[in-house]
Order: structure tokens, then C-alpha cells, then sequence
């Protein structure tokens, strides 16, 4: 789990770790004698520590599709925790159910009227579509047709979880039609839509650990360090966005530039190299006087050796 937050040195979206759980696959659960929990199972249990450790706090928890799962959006509910996902466009749909007749007899019913599938609506040229304007990928904005909706969704063996679905297709006809739903029926299209595209920055952290904190590339033989590392590798990522932002809390990091790529915002290279040379920056070299084998270093020649050594 992340925290998406905007930091005063970049107009894009960071996505902060600080929970990090070990997912193990059926074989390798096996072979410890273990019960397999999915990718949702996992996630259920972290939205419950997490509202345990934020009782008041208003939370909404974004994924992709290996979280699309009813089950968990209905933890998400009893938690008072909104979940926004993508819907597959075969996903089954209900209309509320009936209110009960006078002095009906009998077991209620979960659901309504099983009401067209997305891709059947998609199609339908009686379908209404409104034009929004969102914010997209990139800190950009895009021209989205959206129809919205709602419905239970539900699947046998499992109550209905009331949602809000989003059906998007693109004007232009470069994008593939979309689902996605909230659990928050209140939330309207473009707000849905816009929160899941926050979800982005996580994949871009987990590419700025692989290429500077060295996230995939641990020698441990231990299976008890290996769980150690990944997870101290992944805080140690919010730990140095923490200290940037207390270094240049008005944002003005400095960057890295060059001749053929003019640099406009802060990434995590340059936040790190912000922290490293903070905590370099007292480093001295003593040389002896009498020495004649010894000679002094310029400052601006450490300066920039140590300019090398941040990046």
C-alpha cells in the first residue's frame, strides 16, 4: 500500500509505500503447509489494519483488476472504505431489489432485475453518453464519453455489493472502451474516473526503486531476510521523499540538467541525491603538511566529486 500525494517540486502524483505484505503463490504456500490467500484476501486484511490504525480518517483505496473483487468490496463497505477498481464489462448487474409485499412470507430477496451487461450498453445506440473533460495520465487532461450508473453487482456464493459503475469510451477512438466502479454510489463519473488514474504513480515508484534503492536485486539466501529487505528497500523510498521535503519544503530541488534534455520538475534521482549530499555534506580529508606525497583537495574539486557520488 501507497499514499498518493502531490509534492510541492513536481505537478505529478508520488506514491508513498508504507505497507508492504509478502504474497506467496499456491505451490510455495503449499510447501509451507499453509492456507493460500489471494492478491484480494491480503488486501482485505490491510484495509482493516489500516481503518484500525485511522478510525476517522476518510480513505479510499484504488487498484487494478486483480482487486475488482466482491469480497473485498465489501470489506471495503463495512469498513467505511471506498474501493475503485476497473469492472469487467460482463460483470452480472442487478437493479435493488423490490420492497417486500404486505405481509409477505418467505426469505427476501438479495437483488432486483438482472439489468444489461456493460458491453451490451456500450453498443446500445439508445445509451446516452455526456462528454467530460479529466484529468488523465502525465498531469494531462482528456476528453472522455462517459454513461454512468447504479447497480448490485453480484456473483453466487457472495452478498451483492451496491456500486457505482463508469463507462468510458474515447471520442477519438484511440483508447479502448472502459469500466470502473466505486463502492461509494455517491461519487460521480468524472471523480471515479480521475481516482483511478491516481493509481499510476505506484508503477512508477516501483520502477524508481528498481533503478536507485535496488529493489530485485538483493543476494539474500535467506527467506526471512528477503522479507526483511523488500519492505525496509520500499519505506526507505518514503523516507527519502520525507527528507527532501523537509530539506526544500518551498520545493526548489535542485536538478540534474543536460545539454539534450531540459528538465522541468524534480524526480526521485534528484531528491535523493538532495538527501545524500545533506548527509555527506560534513565530510572532510585531512592531509599532513609535512607530507610531500599528500596534496590538498580543492574544494570545488570535491564539491563536484561528491556532486558524482550523490547521483
Amino acid at each position: 500500500m501507497a499514499l498518493v500525494v502531490t509534492l510541492p517540486w513536481t505537478k505529478l502524483r508520488w506514491a508513498l509505500p508504507f505497507f508492504s505484505v509478502l504474497a506467496t503463490p499456491p505451490a510455495v504456500s503449499a510447501a509451507l503447509g499453509q492456507r493460500h490467500k489471494t492478491i484480494a484476501d491480503i488486501a482485505q486484511q490491510m484495509v482493516m489494519v489500516v481503518r484500525r490504525w485511522l478510525p476517522e480518517v476518510s480513505i479510499k483505496v484504488i487498484g487494478d483488476s486483480a482487486y475488482s473483487v466482491i469480497e473485498l468490496g465489501l470489506t471495503c463497505l463495512k469498513q467505511r472504505v471506498s474501493l475503485i477498481a476497473p469492472l469487467r464489462l460482463d460483470a452480472r448487474l442487478f437493479a435493488p431489489p423490490p420492497p417486500p409485499r404486505p405481509h409477505q412470507m418467505g426469505r427476501r430477496r438479495i437483488g432486483g432485475k438482472r439489468l444489461p451487461n456493460l458491453s451490451t450498453v456500450l453498443n446500445d445506440p439508445k445509451t446516452g453518453w455526456e462528454t467530460l473533460t479529466v484529468k488523465w495520465y502525465g498531469g494531462t487532461e482528456r476528453q472522455l464519453e462517459v454513461t454512468t450508473g447504479t447497480a448490485l453487482w453480484y456473483s453466487t456464493g457472495t452478498d451483492p455489493l451496491p456500486i457505482r459503475w463508469v463507462l468510458t469510451r474515447d471520442p477519438e477512438g484511440k483508447l479502448e472502451p472502459r469500466a470502473y466502479f466505486s463502492t461509494n454510489q455517491a461519487q460521480c463519473a468524472a471523480e471515479i474516473v480521475e481516482d483511478f488514474v491516481k493509481r499510476w504513480p505506484i508503477e512508477v515508484t516501483y520502477e524508481e526503486s528498481r533503478a536507485h534503492l535496488g529493489v530485485e536485486t538483493q543476494r539474500q539466501w535467506s527467506d526471512l531476510a528477503i522479507e526483511r529487505s523488500t519492505p525496509c528497500l520500499l519505506g526507505l523510498y518514503s523516507l527519502v521523499v520525507l527528507v527532501g521535503h523537509a530539506l526544500h519544503p518551498d520545493g526548489k530541488i535542485p536538478l540534474q540538467q543536460a545539454a539534450w534534455y531540459p528538465k522541468p520538475q524534480a524526480t526521485f534521482s534528484d531528491v535523493l541525491a538532495t538527501v545524500r549530499r545533506h548527509l555527506w555534506g560534513g565530510l572532510t580529508f585531512q592531509t599532513s603538511a609535512s607530507h610531500p606525497d599528500l596534496c590538498l583537495v580543492p574544494r570545488s574539486d570535491l564539491n563536484r566529486l561528491l556532486q558524482a557520488a550523490c547521483y
